[in-house]
């Protein structure tokens, strides 16, 4: 079993337990997404992220999944935490991982999302520019953010 501070990857045998702490993640902290949306991006985040980007979690002392991280260098694709985990340093350990072992510097944050535009931000990240719809074309503001330097 990995000692519960250790940074593994995140395997197949993960993808539900991963989809699960996601969705429970964005109900957390995406309170503009509407429970359709919610619904919609499940399947998309399954094949474009889950299948498709380098993973990387931290786990509880039973093996079960508290925060994963994906990154396409050097773009960091997400960022999810177990919302019975936040506040604990999770986010702040797979983000350094992310950025000291994968070169990861560029990330970007829906405009809404406080709480993560607080924390990047406190990390180092600033912003350098927004757009005015997300990836998947939502009007949902992105904030693509970078590390100075």
């Amino acid at each position: 079993m990995p000692h519960q501070n250790q940074i593994t990857s995140l395997v197949p045998s993960d993808y539900l337990q991963a989809l699960e702490l996601w969705e429970s993640s964005v109900r957390a902290t995406h309170s503009f997404l509407t429970e359709q949306e919610i619904q919609s991006l499940k399947p998309l985040v399954h094949s474009e992220c889950l299948l498709k980007i380098p993973l990387f979690c931290m786990r509880d002392e039973t093996g079960g999944v508290i925060g994963f991280i994906g990154v396409d260098i050097p773009k960091i694709e997400a960022l999810f935490i177990d919302p019975a985990w936040r506040g604990k340093g999770i986010g702040r350990k797979l983000l350094e991982y992310a950025i000291n072992e994968m070169q990861a510097e560029l990330v970007d944050v829906n405009e809404q999302n406080q709480q993560a535009l607080g924390f990047y931000q406190h990390m180092g990240f600033e912003i350098a520019h927004r757009s005015e719809v997300d990836g998947f074309g939502k009007p949902y503001p992105l904030l693509h953010l970078k590390l100075p330097g």
